[in-house]
């Protein structure tokens, strides 16, 4: 059974503006989509990425929120739109490579419905648990998760987002049970953590690292094969006593299926150029995430449908299913 807990931390989109350049793609101004509620992780890059990509544009960019279902109500409206390139999405992974395996039932495939532009950023998660709870490193917490009637539970910002996913490749590797609870983006997942109200999420680094330092979280390891240069004294899961387990993510850019070409290549080539500035970079570095290599759209495609195939046995095995 899920429960929920959500609360009014959806916020106005942001409106970034410039005047428009000449030669930009007939002067409108392009709808960045966050398939999430604000303040999560994907809202937090996308804000800090929408400026420096308006300048490589010559276009406004217009960074919006539209949440539900695990970021497929806005990947889908996305999917919908008019491919003029006036419309795009700010991604995480599981929104192309294990939604659509969900959402068995949606006229919409977002795998084929969606084009990538280039991939943005790659980040590990933080397990990021409520102060409370009696456990001061990773090796108390399991033990205490095996116990009888131990209670445990993980939120997400729903079923198959990227929290998710983490939390139940966690359990497995820890030989625990916990309860997942569902929300509409890590924000108001992380909220209820900080309450006391659910034991631990597990968090891309931007809106969780602030809340670590705060006191109001306690990060008990991080899910790479490093540490976090933000959070450098939390160990990594196998330095923690779990070895073997690297839970990564990433951030991308898409555009709907049908979009020009002349226009893709635009939009690659500002997206790279943006992606790559040196103030992108060190956002990314204060909120724990990493530049993405760079890497041609083909190829980009072609992982994506790697790991959709990969996604589509493990969600078959897992038995998962829509809310």
């Amino acid at each position: 059974m899920q429960r929920r807990h959500l609360l009014p931390l959806l916020a106005a989109p942001a409106l970034i503006t410039r005047a428009r350049a000449q030669g930009s793609s007939q002067g409108r101004p392009i709808t960045l989509i966050v398939p999430y509620a604000a303040g999560g992780g994907t809202d937090i890059v996308a804000r800090e990425l929408a400026p420096i990509l308006m300048e490589m544009l010559g276009q406004n960019v217009i960074v919006e929120n539209r949440g539900g279902a695990a970021g497929h109500v806005g990947a889908t409206s996305v999917a919908r739109a008019r491919p003029d390139g006036t419309t795009l999405l700010f991604a995480v992974s599981t929104n192309i490579v294990v939604n659509p395996h969900l959402q068995r039932n949606d006229r919409v495939n977002l795998s084929t419905a969606l084009s990538p532009v280039t991939k943005a950023s790659a980040y590990q998660y933080v397990l990021a648990i409520d102060p409370k709870v009696p456990a001061k490193d990773l090796q108390e917490l399991i033990a205490a998760g095996k116990k009888p009637r131990a209670g445990f539970t993980f939120s997400s910002g729903g079923v198959g987002s990227n929290n998710h996913l983490a939390g139940i490749l966690f359990a497995e590797a820890a030989g625990v049970e916990m309860e997942h609870i569902s929300y509409r983006g890590t924000a108001p997942a992380l909220q209820d953590v900080v309450a006391g109200r659910v034991t631990m999420n597990f968090s891309s680094p931007p809106p969780a690292v602030p809340l670590v330092r705060d006191g109001r979280l306690r990060a008990l390891a991080v899910t790479g094969d490093h540490r976090l240069p933000s959070l450098p004294e939390v160990p990594t899961l196998s330095e923690a006593g779990l070895p073997g387990i690297v839970i990564l993510g990433w951030h991308g850019i898409f555009a709907p299926a049908g979009t020009p070409e002349a226009e893709m290549s635009r939009l690659e080539a500002a997206a790279n150029k943006a992606i790559r500035d040196p103030r992108f970079a060190r956002s990314l570095e204060r909120d724990g995430l990493e530049v993405a290599a760079e890497q041609p759209r083909a190829d980009f495609a072609r992982a994506i449908r790697e790991e959709y195939e990969f996604w589509g046995r493990k969600v078959r095995e897992l038995d998962l299913k829509a809310e």
